[in-house]
C-alpha cells in the first residue's frame, strides 16, 4: 500500500514537473535567466549578438582577403557561433519534443484578429507566416521580391548599426550602451511605420 502511495505520488510529480516545462515561462523566470546570462557575459568580457555570427562565418570563408570590414581575429568570436549552434539545437529540441502542440505559437485572439485583418490567416497556428514562408513564395513575384529587399536591408542594417536586436536590446542595454537604446528605439518605429504604413501600401 505504501509503495503505491509513493508510486503514485511520483507520477504526480513528474507530471507536474513536465507541465512546467512544456507550458511558457512567465516573464519572472525567462527575464531573470536572460539577465544571469548576461552577468556571466559581462563577466567574462563578452559581447552578445547573433547577427555578428554572419560576419565571423563570411571571414572564416575567406571574406577578409576582398574587404576591410572581414578582415579580424575570427577565432576570438568562435564561442559565438556556440552559442548559435546552442540556439538553433535548443529551437528544434523546444518545438518538437517540449511543446504540446509544436505547430501553434501562444498569442493574444486580438493580436490574432489584427493580422487576420492584414491578410495573416496562419496567425496563431504556425510560428511563421506561411503566407510569407512556405514554398509558395516562389510563384508569388511580389512577396518574393519584398522577402529578398527585407533581406538585404536586415543584413546591411544590423551591421551597418553594429548588431541586431539581441546584440542591441539584451546585450547593449544591459551594458547601459546609449547607441543600443537609440538603435532599440529605431527598430520599434520601423516596426510600426512598417505595419501600419508601408505594408498596406506593398499589399
Amino acid at each position: 500500500m505504501l509503495q503505491a502511495v509513493f508510486l503514485i505520488s511520483g507520477l504526480f510529480a513528474q507530471k507536474k514537473t513536465m507541465n512546467w516545462i512544456l507550458e511558457p515561462w512567465p516573464w519572472y523566470v525567462s527575464g531573470p535567466l536572460i539577465a544571469f546570462t548576461m552577468f556571466l557575459l559581462i563577466f567574462m568580457g563578452r559581447q552578445f549578438g547573433m547577427s555578428s555570427n554572419l560576419r565571423t562565418m563570411c571571414s572564416m570563408c575567406g571574406a577578409d582577403k576582398k574587404a576591410d570590414f572581414f578582415n579580424f581575429d575570427w577565432r576570438a568570436q568562435q564561442w559565438n557561433l556556440l552559442v548559435l549552434l546552442g540556439a538553433v539545437i535548443g529551437g528544434f529540441i523546444a518545438q518538437f519534443y517540449l511543446s504540446e502542440d509544436p505547430t501553434t505559437v501562444a498569442i493574444s485572439s486580438e493580436t490574432i484578429q489584427d493580422l487576420n485583418n492584414l491578410g495573416f490567416e496562419s496567425a496563431g497556428k504556425a510560428y511563421l507566416p506561411t503566407e510569407l514562408f512556405s514554398t509558395n513564395v516562389f510563384s508569388e513575384p511580389l512577396t518574393l521580391l519584398v522577402l529578398l529587399i527585407g533581406g538585404i536591408l536586415i543584413g546591411f542594417g544590423a551591421r551597418y548599426a553594429g548588431g541586431c536586436t539581441s546584440g542591441h536590446a539584451i546585450s547593449g542595454l544591459s551594458n547601459l550602451q546609449l547607441p543600443s537604446l537609440i538603435a532599440v528605439i529605431g527598430f520599434f518605429i520601423g516596426g510600426l511605420l512598417m505595419i501600419h504604413f508601408l505594408y498596406p501600401l506593398i499589399f
